[in-house]
């Protein structure tokens, strides 16, 4: 599979991303390069630690060292949406009708499209964030669970209480689960029934910490890294993966899967792994095709163009790429 366009970029690498039609590499010294008819660079922060794709407008969200939250365009414009100084942003989520989420120590913040912003003491540190698919209801992930409000609204929060330290959260697209990873080597979940009910969910028996997880387009699988192969959760029965066992796609002896990226549309993962080796798998049949070889430094982002045939990837190493599987 012909990688195009690779780029060999100084240091960690955090994530790979397409914006519209155009592929973006977010590096930790805060510089974010384009390829859009040749290598375009944007210095964005001094110091990066965190990029998200906001699906909502092709944009890419980001906070850093600098206490600083960028909105970054597919041609390399920025916007500040906010500046805490001598604070570090580490954590941010993009949100319906322009709203943004983003989290500093204790307090995690709701920026409006209109440059409002709602501020909510958590009392202990803001570790994750996520928009739910409709609505302004925000899930933050922190110590012993996770709280959820409604951004903007008066109200009582609900606490979804598990021991532990949840690092990340997301909703499933038909906004039924919540998930979120957790320092130890496993996953946690609720089911949210609307009635204020909740039932937990326990995915455990990870060989090490669950860095990467991506829902299928659909909503009826839930891969994450963390393993020598990508454990993949059922979700489409209305009790998710309750009792059910998980498949593992893509095993390799001892090396561990360290990123996971469902394609738009179709139920097909692609999976990146420790030594920068890349393959993609078809959930009806478990066929593999080898994207990319093992190349320097494990796989730290992917993210697929809108169509789904080309595939960003980006390693700890600055080995970053374009794999073209239209063919």
């Amino acid at each position: 599979m012909p990688t195009v366009a690779p780029l060999d970029l100084e240091g960690h690498v955090l994530g790979a991303a397409f914006l519209g039609n155009i592929p973006v590499f977010a590096t930790s010294a805060g510089s974010i390069h384009r390829l859009d008819g040749g290598e375009k660079v944007t210095q964005a922060h001094q110091g990066l630690l965190t990029a998200v794709k906001d699906d909502n407008n092709q944009t890419l969200l980001t906070g850093g060292e600098d206490g600083k939250v960028l909105r970054i365009a597919h041609d390399g414009s920025v916007t500040e949406l906010a500046s805490m100084p001598r604070k570090w942003i580490s954590v941010v989520a993009p949100g319906p009708q322009g709203a943004i989420a983003y989290g500093v120590g204790k307090q995690a913040f709701v920026r409006m499209a209109d440059g409002r912003t709602h501020e909510y003491a958590e009392e202990r540190t803001v570790e994750g964030l996520a928009f739910a698919p409709k609505g302004l209801r925000l899930a933050i992930a922190r110590y012993n669970g996770v709280t959820l409000r409604f951004a903007a609204a008066e109200g009582k929060p609900v606490d979804l209480e598990w021991k532990g330290a949840h690092t990340g959260v997301s909703f499933s697209p038909d906004g039924r689960f919540l998930v979120t990873t957790m320092q130890e080597n496993a996953l946690h979940g609720w089911k949210l029934d609307g009635t204020g009910e909740t039932r937990h969910m326990r995915m455990t028996g990870y060989p090490s910490k669950v860095k990467s997880f991506s829902w299928s387009a659909k909503g009826k699988w839930l891969a994450s890294s963390g393993a020598p192969a990508a454990i993949v959760w059922p979700f489409a029965s209305k009790d998710g993966p309750m009792g059910k066992a998980p498949q593992e796609l893509g095993t390799r002896a001892n090396i561990l899967v360290t990123q996971v990226s469902f394609h738009p549309a179709e139920d097909v993962l692609a999976i990146g792994f420790i030594d920068g080796m890349i393959i993609a798998v078809r959930m009806a049949d478990g066929k593999e095709a080898l994207l990319r070889r093992p190349g320097k430094g494990a796989i730290t982002g992917m993210g697929w163009s809108a169509d789904g045939k080309l595939l960003a990837f980006a390693s700890a190493a600055g080995d970053c790429g374009v794999v073209d599987i239209s063919g």
